[in-house]
């Protein structure tokens, strides 16, 4: 029975009365689409424990050829960040604690910062220190620097060259204080910082990317509390003077993501709102962020906002991370206009990111939640 539940995703469709009943016995529920399907069960978690899970990073951490998962718990209180090790099947099947430490973990990424060809930790903290923890290759941590303010508010972390010199430097989010970058010296040290936006910005996400087509990388951010949203444009030297509003200056905007939505050549941003509609705003030549599409009209709490392929059709779908009420997958139907939304499940959970990667290796991208006072989940894309 084990062997037939971790193999369930290579299973044929010889008959689907069949599968669904052996679904239902291992206590799997699947979301149901006409397009792309995804499965989960009690079996497919991340750990035993509930813990106040805020953040997800993934890559392959020991170089085995699959995917690996890192959570960061806490929030506001001091709990132990995990390391989840595939057992290549997509099951998680060795766990290790990351450091020594329980911290106020709100945020992690994974990134090669000292260019030795692994993915190194770094964890963003709630009014604590943020650290690096730098991979040996085979999964084994050591904790390096400190980051950034050292007990600032922060709530996400960027990894990117933002100063196109080879490597990769931090970007900080921190509700109610300064958002920081932190430039890489080259060998994972980050003492120089630069300050954007104001102490009273509630930025809760960002993003990178050449929005105005120059060449050099600019500053998208969420901001929460019915601050406006902005995005700061980069005149080539790091100084972000100039930005540009989207979004009714009122929203309570968690998550952002930027793609081509509509193939037009133009940067959209796809917001996820508090309380309000969740809108894609489309780029042009202008650089006015007029033209809109909501995608999900319902007035949900959406924290977080992941893009991909799901179904394979080769266009952008969105799934987007609910608190209190049910995640939800959008299957892109015409250039980002049109819509079918689907529940993820039926559990009304609270959480805080949500990813995609392809767990399994069969090539098809998987959907992983972080969900607080809850088992962390997965499901797999049939």
């Amino acid at each position: 029975m084990i062997g037939s539940f971790h193999y369930w995703p290579l299973c044929p469709y010889k008959s689907m009365k069949y599968c669904l009943g052996f679904l239902l016995g291992l206590g799997i529920h699947m979301a149901p689409c006409q397009s792309v399907t995804f499965i989960g069960s009690p079996r497919w978690v991340l750990g035993t424990e509930k813990q106040k899970s805020a953040s997800i990073g993934y890559g392959d951490i020991d170089q085995d050829g699959d995917i690996d998962i890192l959570v960061a718990n806490g929030r506001h209180w001091p709990e132990q960040n995990k390391v989840y090790f595939n057992n290549g099947l997509g099951i998680f099947t060795v766990s290790k604690s990351l450091g020594g430490q329980s911290t106020t973990s709100y945020a992690t990424v994974l990134g090669d910062i000292d260019g030795d060809g692994d993915l190194d930790v770094i964890v963003g903290n709630d009014m604590a220190p943020n650290c690096i923890f730098k991979n040996d290759g085979k999964g084994h941590f050591t904790k390096g620097n400190d980051f950034g303010e050292a007990y600032a508010p922060t709530r996400n972390l960027v990894l990117s060259d933002i100063d196109q010199d080879g490597d990769l430097d931090i970007l900080i989010t921190n509700r109610g204080s300064q958002n920081e970058i932190c430039i890489n010296d080259g060998q994972g040290q980050f003492n120089e910082k630069l300050g954007f936006g104001t102490a009273d910005d509630s930025t809760i996400d960002m993003k990178v990317a050449d929005m105005d087509g120059d060449g050099d990388l600019d500053l998208i951010l969420a901001n929460r509390d019915a601050q406006q949203n902005y995005i700061y444009l980069n005149d080539g030297n790091l100084n972000f003077d100039q930005k540009i509003a989207f979004g009714s200056g009122e929203d309570h905007t968690r998550s952002i993501a930027i793609i081509d939505m509509n193939a037009d050549e133009y940067l959209d941003v796809v917001t996820a709102n508090i309380n309000g509609p969740n809108v894609i705003y489309f780029g042009n030549s202008t650089l006015r962020y007029e033209h809109k599409s909501v995608f999900d009209a319902q007035l949900d709490k959406s924290y977080a906002i992941a893009l991909g392929d799901l179904d394979g059709d080769k266009d952008v779908d969105i799934v987007i991370a609910n608190h209190g009420e049910p995640n939800t997958y959008f299957i892109n139907q015409n250039q980002g206009t049109l819509w079918k939304k689907y529940a993820l499940s039926t559990e009304a959970y609270h959480t805080y990111d949500i990813v995609l990667s392809d767990l399994n290796g069969d090539g098809r991208l998987d959907i992983i939640e972080s969900n607080s006072d809850e088992q962390n989940l997965y499901y797999f894309n049939q």
